[in-house]
């Protein structure tokens, strides 16, 4: 696997020294799946939660053919591609949505054990209920990352677990025996008057974060756009809940809310319909504003995230503030909420345009800032 893990990048996410496209537990779930894979077939093998490529392309060198794979971030899709062409593995398998048709009938199954115990909950009980009963789900991680609660969690929708010898800060757990299977269903909660669904793994769940809440607090009463061809847009949306408040809250706007998020835009998607604002609101999954043209919206709320699959990262925020500055129109206005102890804003002064303080609690700070 050395030529696939050689070539291996993190493009188009972040790249930075320390944050790489394969680790130690990458290897070591291949090396414990290396048996069961050789006895697969074809459209045997489904991985889960690859960060950039590393499982499915490791499996593909050693010969599987028809792999399945889901991967939750949409840069970590657009990598996987761009990986495979590199080392001509392009064809060996095909991405999935997390549903039935991603584990029907599988005998293998490749998970990178998620840090959410709800988005494991979901994956599991996925798998136990449409795999082959013969499946063995080969699930590993970094130590610093994996807890006693995760065995728990494998073990309500599988009868048998064993556990790897740790190797370079990684294990694996291996789930046999599929039982009391069932498909994902999101959490439902109500919110700030919203009604907020939240499939597992979604940054805050089924409720509203302090930063959110602070930032729907101080939105304006009456922003510009709202329009089909100017919509008010929620950047990095999450579950949504801050598009559902602006649909509700300005009845006749029109709002567009993304993320690259698989799983955050299946709870948008939810939260939408939940509230009956989903003729008025398009979701969709996409890195960034890549489908929003240059120069053409009035109004963008973010809350940006500070992960970069499981590295924690400053280098997100500000190719997010430089993308909303090209969609954003001259006059238009990022509305932003940050932790305070980042400091921000003369990053959105250079980026943006004038940056005035919103808001202000013991944690985070909403600013405006306004498109020259």
């Amino acid at each position: 696997m050395s030529n696939v893990f050689d070539s291996m990048r993190r493009w188009p996410d972040v790249e930075a020294p320390g944050l790489v496209a394969v680790d130690a537990a990458d290897r070591l779930i291949l090396d414990e799946s290396a048996e069961l894979r050789e006895s697969a077939g074809p459209g045997d093998i489904v991985v889960i939660n690859d960060a950039y490529g590393a499982l499915t392309l490791g499996a593909a060198e050693a010969g599987a053919s028809g792999i399945r794979t889901h991967l939750d971030a949409l840069t970590g899709e657009r990598a996987l591609e761009a990986n495979a062409a590199r080392v001509g593995l392009t064809g060996s398998f095909r991405t999935l949505p997390l549903g039935a048709a991603l584990v029907a009938g599988a005998r293998v199954v490749l998970l990178r054990l998620p840090r959410s115990l709800d988005a494991l909950r979901d994956i599991a009980g996925l798998i136990a209920a449409h795999a082959d009963p013969s499946v063995v789900v080969v699930a590993g991680g970094r130590l610093k990352h994996m807890s006693v609660s995760m065995n728990a969690v494998l073990s309500e929708h599988f009868g048998q677990l064993d556990i790897s010898h740790a190797r370079q800060k990684s294990r694996v757990l291996l789930a046999r025996a599929p039982r009391d299977g069932r498909d994902p269903t999101p959490a439902a909660a109500q919110v700030a008057g919203l009604e907020v669904r939240a499939f597992g793994g979604v940054f805050a769940g089924a409720r509203l974060d302090i930063g959110t809440r602070l930032l729907l607090d101080n939105l304006p009463d009456a922003p510009a756009g709202g329009t089909p061809d100017d919509p008010l847009i929620d950047l990095a949306c999450g579950t949504g809940v801050v598009g559902a408040w602006m649909a509700t809250r300005y009845p006749r706007a029109h709002v567009y809310a993304c993320d690259q998020s698989a799983i955050a835009v299946a709870s948008a998607h939810a939260t939408m319909l939940a509230n009956g604002v989903s003729d008025r609101v398009e979701v969709a999954r996409d890195d960034m504003l890549g489908g929003r043209p240059a120069a053409s919206a009035s109004f963008i709320a973010l809350n940006p995230p500070f992960h970069s699959a499981a590295a924690v990262t400053d280098l997100i925020a500000p190719r997010m503030f430089a993308d909303a500055a090209r969609v954003l129109r001259p006059g238009g206005q990022l509305w932003c909420v940050w932790n305070s102890g980042l400091r921000y804003r003369p990053l959105l002064e250079r980026t943006i345009g004038p940056t005035q303080q919103v808001a202000r609690n013991a944690k985070f700070t909403v600013t405006v800032s306004t498109r020259r």
